[in-house]
């Protein structure tokens, strides 16, 4: 099979799903020109309103036989595909165009089509852990409590609006949320019990602005980081952001961190959940673990 063939780049077959919502350069239309100059001239297409529509195309991608898939949209995108995706052998490549893209910066993709698309045809590949939770998985992090409060409201229409933005504002608006008693079990031994504003779960250990949330996060170690925060008030969480951005999360007298590669968590009451920057429903008892290597990525090729 050649360059010259439908759907095809030198034998290998590629698939395309977007977000049609998202945007970035040239859009979509730029994206099939720059396949199509690559070689690619007509590859299988998907486009979804919504990122949560996203898994049942890639499925179909990867039936059609797709080698390559590209998702086209920010962390929802590439959670709901990656959830897709795990345990496939299937390559996903990120065009990052959503709002924080938080995977494809720390992959160091850049958000520039045409090199986001010479990074999927031509970058090295390679195996990354995911988390699972709650029966999805999810590749940079998940959380319940203030961090699904925020991002839930920011959903809502601000983040169309806003940007980047809606999370600080929403964030302003549950520092003073109430904690609930949780009970934290890492690979069957408790290790937390008591009232907590957020758990965290992290593949990845950077999240918005580039806060390390978990100064020794690996998506390679096969095991999640995992994060209890106290800290209520803005003066409280002003001081654990701090130290979170100077890189001393363990530090905190308002977070306690650990690792595991299974995780329960009981709440004494129902608190949202977020995946991936995506709010689900409240849970009350959940499970955590990492999946060593269940995906391969294209990156962008070391320097010799």
């Amino acid at each position: 099979m050649t360059a010259d063939a439908a759907g095809y780049h030198t034998g290998v077959k590629v698939a395309v799903v977007a977000h049609r919502k998202k945007s970035l350069g040239g859009g979509l239309d730029e994206l099939r020109r720059v396949l199509r100059s690559a070689g690619v001239g007509a590859p299988d297409w998907y486009e979804v309103p919504k990122s949560r529509k996203a898994p049942k195309r890639v499925r179909r991608a990867v039936e059609r036989g797709a080698d390559v898939v590209f998702v086209w949209g920010g962390d929802g995108m590439v959670q709901r595909s990656v959830d897709a995706l795990a345990g496939s052998g299937v390559t996903m490549a990120i065009v990052p165009a959503g709002t924080a893209n938080l995977f494809a910066t720390s992959l160091e993709i850049p958000r520039d089509i045409e090199a986001a698309v010479d990074i999927g045809l031509h970058g090295g590949r390679r195996r990354f852990d995911l988390g699972k939770v709650a029966g999805e998985h999810f590749a940079v992090m998940a959380g319940v409590g203030f961090d699904a409060a925020m991002i839930d409201e920011a959903d809502r229409g601000m983040k169309r609006r806003a940007g980047k933005l809606a999370y600080f504002r929403t964030a302003a608006r549950h520092v003073g949320d109430d904690p609930v008693l949780a009970t934290v079990e890492l690979d069957g031994e408790r290790w937390f019990e008591g009232p907590a504003t957020c758990v965290l779960f992290g593949n990845i250990g950077t999240i918005s602005g580039g806060v390390e949330a978990f100064d020794d996060a690996s998506p390679f170690d096969g095991r999640l980081d995992v994060g209890v925060s106290t800290a209520k008030g803005a003066l409280q969480w002003a001081r654990t952001l701090g130290r979170m951005a100077l890189g001393r999360t363990e530090t905190s007298p308002f977070a306690e961190v650990a690792s595991a590669r299974k995780v329960r968590v009981t709440f004494a009451e129902p608190v949202l959940l977020e995946l991936d920057g995506g709010s689900r429903k409240p849970v009350r008892k959940l499970k955590a673990r990492a999946v060593p290597a269940a995906v391969t990525v294209a990156v962008p090729k070391e320097d010799p």
